[in-house]
């Protein structure tokens, strides 16, 4: 029987009280392994081990130093690919041809993109006049902001941990990482990457468990954690947020999402189509940035429904390895109850069902497995629930619209602001609506494009802050103002 342990001060470790839990996997819900628990003494020997890193080994390093042992990190997780899928797809359940090209990959760049911008990332200088006539200089200085908690969500385990810990450590600073209790083994499995590479001990810690009254709410609340940094629901966000407050220790929260795309009738439609599937369904549509909300505007209602539920159609539901799947299942059977929840729910506020709607007939083999039918809801009111509330599943709803002022209107009617997607070929229409659409991020004829080097973070209840290029910088660092009298 596999176990997932804490990685603590570079050791694995087991739980002093010895409490498990099992890690399951989804697709046909065999046991993988039991997940050691971490209590208060293993969150607090994990904090103390980065807070003493802090003062050791690696904060002699210089930043060229840092970039080349994150470098390693980086080509040592590629070296090691093979194990690195079969860990992400067995926790998640996701086709290797998705994990393949986008988990594993980006998860590894993160380290080398991360490291390398902030590198070249300048701080401010200012010449100042004084009164005996000789003047000073000011200049920025940052420093690593200490011990950074990372609360890494289940959707994209190791790409959304990696996307935390490269600028964490590339700064200089120390994590203690508390993964999804749902897919705890890439995170596990680096921390035997780190140690191969030569990250010293104490640099980098992992301690598994749940949210409320375990390792999750032990760390956020433990007196040496400097920051937090978290991706999840909006709820846990906001216990997250009061958990700061006390020692008021930094945030950066990436929260819930309930996104829209804007499609108009001078669109590509082959380009649109394309990207509302990928937005709706890709990773069975857990993906913090997915689209459960089309507005289309009215000319090409029909033509747009009929299109996208044709090619949802031929979406290949299967084992992860089999040739020419993809779509995996949800990620867990609790989240496949409440994603059938609102599947359930639909039909009961009087939505019309285009595709799917219920669980597929997977054989023998694979139905004690989180699977659900891929779907497309139209004819619901917009005060539904259906639409109001983030399902995270392999579903969109399509409504119509007339104007554009109209368009705008209804994507901003929602609590959340994470991102959205406008489709159209109208340039300057483009550039109108995405200024008023209430969103973190909005991609114009595309959808999941990302540079590293943008902000990125939600608006509203979509979360606090901004990550990515120098905006980690700001997070991840303390810049003091150093003034020199000349």
């Amino acid at each position: 029987m596999k176990e997932y342990l804490h990685f603590i001060n570079g050791e694995y470790v087991a739980s002093n009280d010895g409490k498990t839990f099992e890690n399951r996997c989804p697709v046909d819900n065999r046991l993988l392994g039991m997940v050691h628990e971490a209590g208060a003494g293993e969150v607090d020997q994990a904090a103390k081990a980065a807070k003493a890193a802090l003062s050791g080994p690696w904060s002699k390093l210089n930043q060229a130093a840092r970039i080349s042992l994150l470098n390693k990190v980086a080509d040592r997780i590629n070296e090691r690919f093979d194990e690195f899928l079969e860990a992400e797809c067995n926790d998640t359940g996701k086709p290797r041809s998705l994990a393949s090209h986008i988990d594993i990959p980006r998860g590894a760049a993160n380290f080398k993109a991360f490291s390398e911008t902030l590198a070249n990332a300048p701080t401010e200088s200012f010449r100042m006049d004084t009164p005996d006539g000789t003047g000073a200089l000011n200049y920025g200085h940052r420093k690593p902001k200490g011990v950074i908690a990372v609360i890494s969500p289940w959707n994209l385990p190791l790409l959304l941990m990696t996307w935390k810990v490269g600028p964490a450590l590339a700064c200089g600073n120390t994590v203690v990482v508390k993964p999804s209790e749902d897919t705890p083994a890439t995170t596990t499995l680096l921390g035997e990457v780190m140690n191969e590479c030569g990250v010293p001990p104490g640099v980098f810690n992992v301690v598994h468990g749940f949210g409320p009254n375990s390792a999750g709410e032990l760390l956020t609340a433990h007196p040496l954690v400097d920051a937090i940094t978290f991706t999840g629901e909006t709820k846990t966000g906001e216990t997250i947020m009061q958990a700061a407050s006390v020692g008021l220790r930094d945030i950066s929260l990436e929260c819930g999402g309930k996104n829209a795309a804007v499609v108009f009738a001078d669109c590509d439609m082959d380009k649109a189509i394309e990207g509302t599937m990928r937005s709706a369904f890709a990773n069975c549509g857990q993906v913090c940035l997915g689209t459960e909300r089309v507005y289309v505007e009215r000319s090409i209602f029909d033509e747009f429904v009929l299109r996208l539920k044709t090619e949802a159609a031929t979406l290949k539901l299967g084992r992860p390895e089999s040739e020419g799947v993809n779509l995996g299942p949800v990620v867990s059977q609790k989240h496949k109850a409440k994603v059938m929840s609102y599947y359930k729910l639909a039909i009961e506020e009087g939505a019309t069902v285009e595709l799917g709607g219920g669980e597929p007939e997977m054989g023998e083999a694979l139905n004690g497995g989180a699977w659900v039918e891929p779907t497309i809801w139209t004819g619901l009111k917009e005060d539904a629930r259906v639409i109001r509330e983030e399902i995270f599943g392999p579903c969109c709803h399509i409504q119509p619209f007339d104007s554009e002022q109209e368009a705008i209107d209804l994507a901003n009617n929602t609590p959340y602001g994470l991102a959205a997607a406008i489709w159209t070929e109208n340039t300057a229409k483009a550039v109108r609506v995405s200024a008023e659409l209430d969103v973190g991020i909005c991609w114009v004829n595309s959808w999941f494009l990302r540079d590293l080097r943008t902000a990125f973070g939600g608006a509203k209840q979509s979360g606090i802050g901004r990550e990515g290029g120098v905006h980690s910088l700001e997070f991840y660092t303390e810049l003091k103002n150093v003034c020199i009298k000349l």
